[in-house]
């Protein structure tokens, strides 16, 4: 089950950085990977749940980033970061269905597969303040 949701965690913050980068529209995007990659109806469905809940909550995500990574405009931090980011915080402060470590652990492996060497240490970083802060 593990590797079927990292794959579906994969999708969706594919999908992310399509919409975030190019602008396109996210139905098409995550419609279009998702017949590619022939997920179950159960992780096609975490994906679309993921998208979703980034998407409909990207402004109160994105306020968790400013206050919590204040070294960094949110416009200033790579692309792949920044949607690696809005992935895990959804998951760790808004939908709490997986436990906070498996949450990190899932966008710093993201992070060493899509992003810069500095990648993993940074996503870990600011994961790890707001892992604090939702812990309050």
């Amino acid at each position: 089950m593990t590797g079927k949701r990292r794959r579906a965690r994969t999708l969706a913050f594919q999908t992310l950085y399509e919409v975030d980068s190019a602008g396109h529209d996210t139905e098409v995007v995550v419609n279009h990977l998702l017949a590619k990659e022939g997920l179950s109806e159960e992780n096609a469905a975490f994906v679309r749940e993921l998208v979703g809940g980034v998407i409909r909550n990207k402004e109160k995500i994105d306020h968790n980033i400013k206050d919590l990574a204040p070294a960094w405009p949110i416009e200033q931090i790579p692309i792949v970061d920044r949607n690696i980011l809005r992935l895990a915080i959804f998951e760790i402060l808004l939908d709490n269905k997986v436990p906070v470590k498996v949450a990190i652990n899932e966008a710093v492996e993201l992070a060493k597969t899509f992003g810069s060497d500095s990648s993993p240490k940074f996503v870990n970083g600011v994961l790890g303040s707001v892992s604090a802060h939702a812990n309050r």
